[in-house]
C-alpha cells in the first residue's frame, strides 16, 4: 500500500505543486472550454488567454513572497 500513496503524494505535488490557486485556475479554464466547445463555439481561445491570467498573477504572488 506504501507504494499507492507515494504514487498519489506524486500526482498531488506534481499537478498542484506550490500553487494551488494555479492548478484550480487550470481545472477552471478546463471546465470552461470544455462547455463552450459543447455549446458550439470556438473554445481554443480560453487557455491562452487563462495563461496569460494566471501566469503572471502566480510570479507576482511568488516575487512578493520571497521579499
Amino acid at each position: 500500500m506504501s507504494w499507492l500513496r507515494r504514487f498519489f503524494a506524486f500526482c498531488y505535488d506534481f499537478v498542484v505543486g506550490d500553487d494551488w490557486r494555479a492548478a484550480a485556475a487550470v481545472v477552471a479554464a478546463l471546465f470552461a472550454t470544455y462547455l463552450v466547445s459543447a455549446a458550439g463555439v470556438p473554445s481554443w481561445w480560453i487557455l491562452p488567454g487563462a495563461v496569460v491570467v494566471v501566469l503572471p498573477l502566480t510570479l507576482w504572488r511568488a516575487a512578493r513572497r520571497r521579499r
